[in-house]
């Protein structure tokens, strides 16, 4: 096959028989709120593009809960974070501001 075509799939193959296109997305990782106290959160601390970034969770809220969670942690941290998945992700490497910040809020974490 030369670099400038493309592959062609219709070769030997019919997809009209037993083949279904799926439309449902993964169904939600939460199965129930938690109250604070009762989250065992731990830190990761990655290397992305040569710079920290702090992760930390996993959190069982819903999303909007994690968003405004994210929301008031960014704004009294001065720093950029997304929510990923059951884990929020902080730029930086801010384990101790952030692990005061949460107890403050009465969230709990794993001792190592």
């Amino acid at each position: 096959m030369s670099r400038g075509k493309k592959l062609d799939l219709q070769i030997g193959a019919e997809f009209d028989e037993g083949w279904a296109q799926v439309t449902e997305k993964r169904a939600s990782v939460i199965v129930e709120s938690l109250e604070p106290s009762r989250h065992q959160l731990v830190f990761h601390k990655e290397k992305r593009r040569g710079k920290p970034v702090t992760l930390v969770g996993p959190f069982s809220v819903s999303k909007d809960e994690m968003k405004e969670l994210l929301k008031t942690l960014k704004k009294r941290l001065g720093c950029g974070g997304t929510v990923n998945e059951v884990f929020l992700e902080f730029q930086g490497d801010i384990q101790t501001k952030l692990k005061g910040l949460l107890e403050e809020m009465e969230y709990r974490f794993k001792r190592r």
